[in-house]
């Protein structure tokens, strides 16, 4: 007898519909499996004929034929689990077809018939909501997760036996997952650090400032010890609270890498990601059998944090280019290709020099030249050009350390963002840009025009620093989100002023 029996599929982010196609055929028993299946979908027959049993179910003594179609895509994961055991319960007679066929399943099952958790659920359940079906069934672990998607009906199941007797009893509804509301897990949002703890260092403040406001990339230079790593775990508490759909892009990612919290079934805070230096290519760009995410990816809508930058290998921080300019990384590999986005904040920090103190007002720096500059060359110019904001950070002053002045929130400060942020969200209603970091060229055309004397001081500073075409662009840019701060309709001279002095570093330290 023949049982169909829906599910999905994953290719990146983007979810497909799987036929689950069981035949049960007279013959020695057997279990066959075809339709481009990988090792964990092959094990699914172990997994299946125990949890069948121990539920309760009879297994059939038959030739079981499992067809996962399309035929010519490859299915991965342990996702099918579930839709291939109410299949052959169908094909078995032990069930009615008629009773799932509006259904989508998914699961993994235990040996026992107990329903486990799987990686991907909220981009599926948004492709199932796109592609018109209306009522998928989840693991329980999954619910949290499944909530936040209005317009499908989610139902969660804990046992193999538990849907079955479900299906039979016309009660599925009993376990109909409720919808979330992400409004009021927003109120609970916690960072990892406050501006108000951060003593002196004003000039990097307001700088990270300017980044947050427009989406700039951010590069510090200092000492150890002067407040780097401090500042930059403080950096989410000043952006902008995410929307609903930037929640929906950013957990989709984090769900199919599989390191969303169960709890919570989704984001609420811009994700803070800093990779160790020894981290690879790979773990940066995503990739590997299945082309899962990675770093770059997962800081999508947040900030990507490179703790002493010039200690990875030049090839790893190389391949932050294309990210940084397009917004998106395309994972290429032999057997898929997959686009995941990537529009991230690249925060940096390095040492000037090995021993960290080339260029320190208190310090003497006891490296060589030669060493100074074989250290600030493992960091190439074009990747330079792609950083906004190059941030000087000295050391701090003991007056400033065991000063009892109050220094200023982070709530006090993102207020100041938020209404920048509001005026670029006017500007750029109409199109798909969120922020004066990502403007178009015909939208910089249009809204970073200077006067004579601004047009003079650029250009003064274009031919005395040797800037490139792209750097000009970002010091507009820079100037663009110093303008929006201090409400001004038109970029002014001391807006292009304080701009160009975040791009002077590059020349004082890699010249």
């Amino acid at each position: 007898m023949l049982a169909k029996v829906k599910s999905f599929g994953l290719v990146g982010i983007n979810g497909y519909l799987v036929e689950v196609e069981i035949d049960l055929n007279n013959g020695l028993p057997s279990y066959e499996t075809v339709g481009l299946p990988d090792t964990a979908v092959k094990e699914a027959k172990e997994r299946v004929h125990s949890a069948i049993k121990n539920s309760g179910f009879n297994f059939p003594a038959v030739k079981v034929i499992v067809n996962l179609a399309p035929a010519n895509t490859k299915k991965e994961g342990s996702i099918y689990d579930l839709p291939i055991s109410v299949g052959i319960l169908c094909a078995s007679g032990q069930l009615q077809t008629s009773q799932c066929e509006d259904y989508i399943i998914l699961g993994e099952l235990g040996l026992n018939g107990d329903v486990k958790k799987i990686n991907g659920i909220l981009p599926i359940l948004i492709s199932a909501k796109e592609k018109g079906y209306k009522k998928v069934i989840v693991p329980k672990e999954n619910a949290m997760e499944a909530s936040f998607i209005e317009g499908v009906s989610v139902y969660a199941v804990s046992t193999l036996e538990d849907l079955v007797n479900m299906f039979n009893k016309n009660d599925l509804e009993s376990s109909l997952v409720p919808t979330n509301n992400y409004s009021m897990l927003k109120e609970k949002v916690k960072y990892l650090g406050d501006f108000k703890s951060v003593k002196g260092q004003a000039s990097a403040k307001r700088a990270l400032e300017i980044a947050a406001a427009g989406g700039h990339n951010v590069i510090m230079i200092g000492p150890p010890g002067s407040g780097k790593t401090m500042l930059a775990k403080c950096f989410p508490s000043i952006l902008p609270d995410m929307t609903f759909d930037e929640a929906l892009e950013v957990t989709k990612i984090h769900s199919i890498a599989g390191v969303l919290d169960n709890k919570t079934g989704i984001l609420t805070t811009r994700p803070f990601r800093a990779p160790h230096h020894t981290a690879s290519v790979v773990a940066l760009t995503g990739g590997g059998k299945n082309s899962k995410p990675g770093e770059i990816s997962l800081a999508h809508n947040g900030v990507l944090f490179l703790d002493e930058m010039p200690e990875y290998p030049r090839s790893v921080v190389e391949v932050l280019r294309q990210p940084l300019e397009d917004g998106s990384i395309v994972v290429s590999r032999a057997a898929l290709t997959v686009e995941y986005p990537a529009n991230l904040t690249l925060i940096a920090s390095m040492n000037p020099c090995p021993c960290g103190y080339y260029g320190s007002k208190k310090h003497n720096c006891r490296c060589t030249p030669s060493q100074i500059h074989k250290y600030l060359t493992k960091l190439s110019g074009p990747l330079m050009d792609r950083i906004d904001l190059h941030i000087e950070v000295d050391s701090v002053e003991y007056d400033d350390l065991k000063s009892k002045r109050e220094e200023e929130h982070s709530a006090t400060i993102k207020q100041r963002v938020d209404f920048a942020r509001v005026v670029q969200n006017e500007r750029f209603k109409t199109s798909k840009v969120h922020n004066n970091a990502s403007m178009t060229h015909e939208q910089f055309k249009t809204y970073c025009v200077l006067d004579d004397e601004s047009e003079k001081l650029l250009k003064t500073a274009f031919e005395t620093l040797n800037l490139s075409a792209r750097a000009h662009d970002r010091i507009l840019k820079v100037a663009r989100t110093i303008a929006d701060l201090d409400g001004c309709e038109n970029i002014k001279l001391e807006h292009i002023a304080e701009a160009i002095q975040y791009r002077s570093l590059d020349r004082k330290y890699f010249v």
